[in-house]
């Protein structure tokens, strides 16, 4: 993948670094502070910093699920005023995360056209992949964080006393149930449609992709008797369902050959989704377009970089999902 070694960009095939014995594994993240309301460390005690309007900003790609998560948490905060975004060309090339136009990064870090000088503004010697998304503190010119898992949560209470907004996505009631789905959902489905697509060996494939449908599989039976992952109440979980659902026939079926089934040939899992995407503000966090040119542009998965016409999405037919007892999310 491209990546930073020592703070000098170097190019590369994308997910190289992350190839072991031809199966994908993820890197880590390396930024991990926090934002609370006042300042005080973070729930596993991190350095924060104090929420405030107008300081931080996501600097996410719509092609990405991680990123994708914290543009719906954005979303149904209601933090469209709170926290800026800036938004990269689809195409990860040769200079890794690219934007159009240079963005504001704040008055330290000035303006920046690729995601990498974020990374050298906060570490000169950064060694690593380069990701989306990233939370940057604009006044201090740096990453406060760049795992989605953690930035979610951020988003999800530290900017409450400024909205008025008090949805909690992680209720600590139902953080038990939540915590034992997310695991298997991001190993075998979020993580592993990637598994399936990077794979170098015909046994790393199968194995993920088999994982992955025997997931979707267990997702559909709970989902046919459930409305939400956690049950009634819409949560963090299904968040991180949603964004892998999304780009799931648009994508990964085809690019990542995700193929044993469409999700579309899931009733429960094709009317859920379609519940939440038409959501206000949802549909606006999941550029279709940009979700294939992004994935049909890697050229060890698609050599030809053609980007196919299909298939024909219709999200805004009716749902299901009324029949099953449950509480959505406020108007965002």
């Amino acid at each position: 993948m491209p990546q930073l070694v020592d703070g000098k960009w170097e190019t590369g095939d994308v997910a190289a670094s992350e190839m072991k014995n031809g199966a994908f594994h993820r890197e880590p993240t390396s930024f991990r502070s926090w934002i609370t309301a006042d300042g005080s460390p973070g729930p596993e005690g991190q350095a924060a910093f104090p929420a405030e309007a107008g300081r931080y900003q996501l600097f996410v790609a719509f092609i990405c699920p991680w990123a994708s998560r914290t543009l719906m948490m954005r979303a149904l905060k209601g933090l469209q005023d709170i926290v800026a975004v800036s938004i990269s060309e689809p195409e990860l090339g040769e200079n890794g995360w690219t934007y159009q136009e240079p963005q504001d990064a704040g008055p330290r870090a000035g303006k920046i056209r690729y995601q990498h000088e974020l990374y050298t503004a906060s570490d000169p010697h950064y060694t690593g992949k380069v990701s989306v998304p990233v939370l940057w503190d604009r006044k201090q010119g740096r990453i406060v964080n760049n795992e989605s898992a953690d930035i979610i949560r951020i988003l999800n209470t530290a900017f409450n006393h400024l909205t008025g907004d008090s949805q909690d996505f992680y209720p600590q009631s139902l953080r038990p149930v939540i915590d034992r789905w997310n695991a298997p959902i991001y190993d075998r489905v979020n993580n592993g449609v990637y598994r399936a697509g990077f794979a170098r060996t015909q046994g790393a494939y199968e194995e993920a992709v088999t994982s992955l449908f025997g997931m979707l599989d267990t997702l559909e039976e709970h989902l046919s008797s459930n409305r939400y992952i956690a049950g009634t109440h819409f949560t963090e979980a299904d968040i991180r369902l949603f964004v892998t659902l999304i780009r799931f026939d648009a994508a990964y079926h085809g690019a990542f050959k995700c193929n044993l089934r469409r999700l579309e040939d899931y009733p429960s899992l094709s009317n859920y989704l379609r519940e939440i995407y038409q959501w206000p503000g949802i549909r606006e966090t999941a550029r279709i377009d940009h979700i294939k040119r992004g994935y049909y542009s890697i050229a060890h998965i698609n050599p030809t970089l053609i980007v196919p016409l299909g298939p024909e999405l219709d999200l805004d037919r009716p749902h299901d999902r009324e029949r099953l007892a449950g509480e959505g999310v406020m108007a965002v």
